[in-house]
């Protein structure tokens, strides 16, 4: 008995002891965190991926009723503020005559025989204008700002507009009226702020829009544009000597017509 007593207690004992280390053994914490740390990082990202994947759906959501189509031709007709003209196309003048446009900036016109590369460039000087005027012909979209009004936060916000998208550019032009002009083919929109929803409504009615632009089809890189170092924009107004608006030279390669007969006429569908 006193045998078996003993086996019970040496039993009791061992228990005990078990139990006392299991209790004592700590807790696995640094585990716990970092899988808790990674379970937030994961939350954390596919939320953020979810937040812009939504606002990309809004954006393009809003901006539908800006996409030409054969029902709605052009768009920016709905654009408050969007000045129409119609201009000649095909018409050129030479890198060294300036052009007495009836616009500033000109959205039309005679213009360069080289057009600016509009490849989504983001040009941190004045350009030409003239050079500019034939990539709007090409059917890009033109932003300009007036760099003593427009820099810092606001600059970024119109520079993203263009960086990297196809048939887009943006310089600054010194003596704007407006802080903000947008120039299509025939077409214009002065603004005050870089987060006017009319600027987004603006490109995506007019860049590349085939009902509204001569040269369909025309691309926007070019290999006679020097892009690190752009003819300069001249500030001072045309002299007596300057290109007026009904002159330059037709381009037959462009309008398919002689020389010396009078360019085609850019007319706007109606919508």
């Amino acid at each position: 008995m006193t045998s078996g007593k003993k086996t019970k207690a040496a039993r009791s004992s061992v228990a005990a002891a078990r139990s006392s280390v299991v209790a004592k053994k700590p807790k696995p914490w640094g585990t716990i965190i970092a899988v808790i740390a990674v379970l937030a990082l994961a939350g954390t990202v596919f939320g953020y991926a979810y937040s812009q994947i939504s606002e990309q759906s809004e954006r393009e959501a809003a901006l539908a009723k800006w996409n030409p189509s054969e029902e709605n031709k052009d768009p920016s007709d709905q654009i408050q503020g969007v000045v129409k003209k119609e201009y000649a196309a095909g018409k050129h003048v030479t890198p060294t005559q300036r052009v007495a446009y009836d616009q500033s900036p000109p959205f039309g016109g005679p213009h360069d025989g080289a057009w600016a590369n509009c490849t989504g460039i983001v040009y941190s000087k004045p350009v030409r204008t003239e050079n500019m005027v034939h990539s709007l012909e090409h059917g890009a979209v033109w932003i300009a700002y007036n760099p003593d009004q427009v820099s810092g936060d606001a600059l970024d916000k119109l520079k993203r507009r263009a960086e990297g998208q196809q048939f887009t550019m943006i310089s600054p032009y010194p003596g704007l009226d407006k802080p903000i002009s947008l120039q299509a083919w025939g077409h214009q929109l002065k603004l005050e702020s870089a987060d006017d929803e009319r600027i987004d409504q603006f490109i995506q009615s007019l860049r590349r829009n085939q009902y509204t632009y001569p040269e369909i089809g025309a691309a926007c890189d070019s290999t006679t544009f020097d892009v690190d170092n752009p003819p300069p924009f001249v500030a001072e107004q045309p002299g007596a000597d300057a290109v007026p608006m009904d002159g330059g030279t037709e381009d037959q390669a462009e309008t398919g017509g002689t020389t010396g007969a009078p360019a085609p006429t850019t007319t706007q569908p109606s919508s």
